[in-house]
């Protein structure tokens, strides 16, 4: 069916599968159309239907809080098209996304699950075609026999990757959550859409790297440490890793933190933030080169990087909540522009 865009910077066109939501066909087709999480929960890929009508797939989604749905306003990542229709994006768009690989849909298998905490596991889905993305960016998966889909940032990072290495944190009652914890799925098959985001780590920018994280946020932080320590990139920059979790059990990805510290040329400094419990050691008793520090990460943060902010560009991943505070931080207190701050929302 064919789909009309009105937007900003003109029209556009492109077909969309009955089957396929209008973000996800337009941004197959090379459309910048505006999102964040993908998957109806922060309301940023809204339009109004026109002409035509479309089928909703979760009516009760958190981003329709601020929509009027009497008008004809959707989430066009929860709206497939049932006949032509003509959509109203305010946003700019564009034909083709800035230095990004064109989203698509890919086949996948989950190859193996591993619990870091009690609360927290990772896991490998390897591809039928290999995913090309860059250090940060995320993927929306959908499993068969669940309702919706869910974002994940790639813990790894490498060009056409045949595995995508993901992390979930579980939360009471996510469906997704409880299906990897609570079942056998090593064998299951899921379907990837991706690569997304724009919270991306480009070596040619020459900054030095401020990497502030909540919970399983560290996880696209991961794949860009892993580019940046690749590429010998603390050779001649500085990096600031600030993870928050609540306990000292709680922090995970250690080991990997602690060598990408050993590797960086003493330029690379990692700390652990605790929200929920007081530091008795200035260092990680079992992992060198791990810093602790007490109180909430945006915190932590603030008061270590007190003067050192010079030529950063800064990324945070985690929950909303922490993603403000740090974003107020790093502009009242640092200083830094919008244009030095990436993060993408999943919440």
């Amino acid at each position: 069916m064919q789909v009309t865009v009105e937007s900003k910077s003109g029209p556009f066109a492109f077909p969309c599968d009955p089957r396929q939501t209008l973000l996800y066909a337009g941004l197959q087709h090379g459309l910048t159309l505006p999102y964040e999480c993908a998957t109806g929960t922060c309301g940023t890929c809204r339009a109004r239907v026109v002409e035509g009508s479309v089928a909703v797939d979760w009516e009760d989604a958190p981003g329709f809080a601020r929509l009027n749905r009497a008008k004809g306003d959707i989430l066009m990542c929860q709206a497939r098209p049932l006949e032509a229709c003509r959509i109203r994006v305010p946003a700019l768009v564009l034909p083709r996304p800035e230095r990004h690989a064109v989203p698509g849909s890919h086949a996948g298998t989950v190859q193996s699950v591993r619990r870091l905490t009690p609360d927290v596991i990772h896991f490998d889905v390897a591809l039928a075609q290999p995913l090309d993305f860059e250090a940060g960016q995320f993927v929306v998966l959908e499993a068969p026999g669940l309702i919706g889909t869910r974002a994940y940032s790639m813990v790894n990072y490498q060009r056409d990757a045949p595995v995508i290495e993901l992390v979930v944190k579980r939360k009471p009652g996510g469906g997704f959550s409880d299906w990897l914890f609570d079942r056998a799925v090593v064998g299951h098959a899921v379907h990837v859409f991706g690569p997304l985001g724009r919270a991306t780590f480009h070596p040619e920018e020459d900054r030095n790297l401020l990497m502030i994280a909540g919970g399983s946020g560290i996880a696209g932080l991961m794949s860009i440490l892993a580019r940046a320590t690749a590429e010998d990139y603390f050779k001649d920059h500085t990096g600031f890793v600030f993870f928050g979790v609540r306990s000292l059990s709680d922090g995970f990805y250690l080991d990997e933190l602690s060598r990408f510290v050993a590797q960086s040329h003493g330029q690379l400094e990692v700390t652990l933030a605790l929200s929920h419990e007081t530091v008795a050691t200035a260092e990680h008793p079992a992992h060198p080169g791990i810093r602790l520090a007490a109180g909430w990460v945006h915190e932590v943060m603030a008061r270590s990087m007190q003067g050192r902010y010079a030529n950063v560009g800064a990324f945070i991943a985690g929950p909303p909540p922490m993603v403000d505070g740090a974003i107020r931080a790093l502009i009242t207190e640092g200083g830094l522009s919008a244009a030095q701050i990436r993060y993408d929302k999943f919440g």
